[in-house]
């Protein structure tokens, strides 16, 4: 049996106090209104020489903006080729501007960069959520997966996974809070909430918007959240309940089919429900703009995280004298699929980016525009690291075996793939207005506390092997 020591129980509450602590900051260091922010940015202005230009680039490319909206579909309209002379007058007069309207232009840009700060702590919490709960419902997936394939090699590592996986219960509600909370409207992180976005009467209104409110209105949105956790929940407590089942009578494999049948029917149910939780908590962070490849895109993801995850808690396992029955081999199948899945992640990566990228439809490639003009370095950073990284080190067959290189890589995977969640959500939410600080630190370092807690306590509920499986004996002495 598993036992929680001290150290990782104070560590855990550390990283959940701190976390607290610096949320909170990220919090209180918003700016208290509009004024305040007209004055940052008139100080910004200052210190850059009276560059206006610089100041207004903080905030250009938020999603919700319905004056850059309208820019980009001016854009797109002058790209056609087609010019009338109203666009040319409109282009002459662009700059003629009176005093006044300077000042109200000055005042609607403060409000807008107000809101994108008011944002960004929420838009931090939001990310480091939905991370560590992907990891868990990824971990949850590859179990049920190896259930399903019937395989021989991985049921020495399957009260990890459900170690790991149980922490879709936490993580779930938690997540649930935070989109309850959303549709509440005590953050305004999504701007398909924004209100009057579907009234034609409103100033606020959106067509594209609009023609999608069938899908994406709150009550609806909350609803499917809620089928989907419990739906997950319900298989990952019925999974584990017949695991326990199976180790007290090894003799017979009749939970072991029920294990099987429930598996088979949850991955129906999760390939279906994982495309629709990545449209509705990430993509319609962005509801002008849509991908075929989107729910894949955010499986990849998931998936490579939670082996990740899974190999490096295995070795942290070992590395404390248990799990004594877990050779290099396994290890090195874990680090296969590390590798493959970052490859998998890879592909569809580029296929999605260098589609839209080169056919330049305007609204369409204006996604990515955004992310790489406000968010370059992290954008192409993360494609760097979750690729080159995984593919350096993780190519050669012994580096597989030596877990030195397993963990180095994982590290670099797991920074890789919160970057990934980090670009997809927060242009849409704060702009170019983005900075790692204190809300972004403090939101990962508590629910990194939480999913230590709960990941590790949870494993000392239950023997580390998994005795009644019918293929223990295959997995025992794997080789490879």
């Amino acid at each position: 049996m598993y036992t929680l020591t001290t150290k990782l129980k104070v560590f855990a509450i550390v990283l959940i106090v701190l976390g607290a602590v610096f949320t909170t900051i990220g919090f209180l260091a918003v700016p208290a209104d509009e004024a305040a922010v007209e004055q940052m940015l008139a100080d910004e202005a200052a210190a850059h020489g009276g560059g206006h230009g610089e100041s207004h680039e903080m905030s250009e490319d938020h999603s919700g903006d319905h004056s850059n909206n309208m820019h980009e579909a001016e854009e797109a309209h002058m790209e056609t080729g087609y010019v009338t002379d109203n666009d040319v007058a409109h282009s002459e007069n662009a700059h003629t501007t009176t005093p006044h309207e300077a000042e109200d232009h000055t005042g609607s840009h403060a409000e807008h960069v107000y809101h994108q700060l008011v944002n960004r702590p929420w838009a931090a919490v939001y990310v480091a959520c939905f991370f560590f709960f992907m990891i868990g419902l990824g971990a949850l997936a590859f179990y049920a997966i190896q259930k399903v394939s019937q395989a021989g090699w991985s049921p020495v590592l399957f009260r990890v996974m459900e170690g790991i996986s149980s922490y879709i219960l936490p993580g779930g509600i938690l997540m649930f809070i935070l989109l309850l909370v959303t549709g509440l409207g005590l953050n305004h992180i999504f701007t398909w909430m924004t209100p009057g976005i579907d009234d034609p009467t409103s100033e606020a209104y959106d067509h594209i918007v609009a023609g999608k409110t069938g899908f994406l209105n709150v009550p609806f949105w909350l609803i499917r959240a809620g089928i989907f956790l419990v739906g997950w929940n319900l298989y990952r407590w019925n999974i584990r309940r017949f695991g326990l089942k199976q180790d007290d009578k090894p003799e017979g494999n009749v939970w072991y089919k029920k294990a099987f049948k429930h598996s088979a029917m949850f991955l129906v149910f999760f390939i279906v429900t994982e495309s629709i939780m990545a449209w509705d908590w990430i993509l319609s962070f962005d509801p002008h703009w849509f991908s075929t490849l989107f729910g894949w895109y955010v499986f990849a993801s998931m998936i490579v995280s939670a082996v990740t995850t899974i190999a490096l808690v295995t070795i942290f396992l070992k590395g404390k004298g248990y799990l004594e029955f877990v050779n290099d081999s396994h290890i090195h199948d874990l680090a296969k699929f590390m590798f493959g899945f970052s490859i998998f992640w890879t592909y569809l990566w580029f296929s999605q980016f260098m589609l839209i990228w080169y056919s330049n439809i305007p609204e369409e490639v204006t996604y990515f525009v955004t992310r790489i003009e406000d968010y370059n370095l992290l954008f192409f950073g993360m494609v760097a690291i979750n690729f080159l990284f995984p593919l350096l080190i993780l190519m050669n067959s012994d580096f597989k075996r030596v877990n030195w290189f397993v963990v180095t890589a994982g590290i670099f995977i797991l920074i890789g793939h919160y970057l990934d969640i980090y670009v997809m959500v927060m242009p849409g939410t704060v702009g170019a207005s983005w900075f790692i600080g204190f809300p972004e630190i403090g939101a990962f370092m508590f629910f990194a506390g939480i999913f230590l807690w709960y990941v590790f306590n949870t494993m000392t509920k239950a023997p580390l092997l998994a005795k009644g499986d019918p293929y223990l004996g295959e997995s025992k002495h794997f080789h490879y």
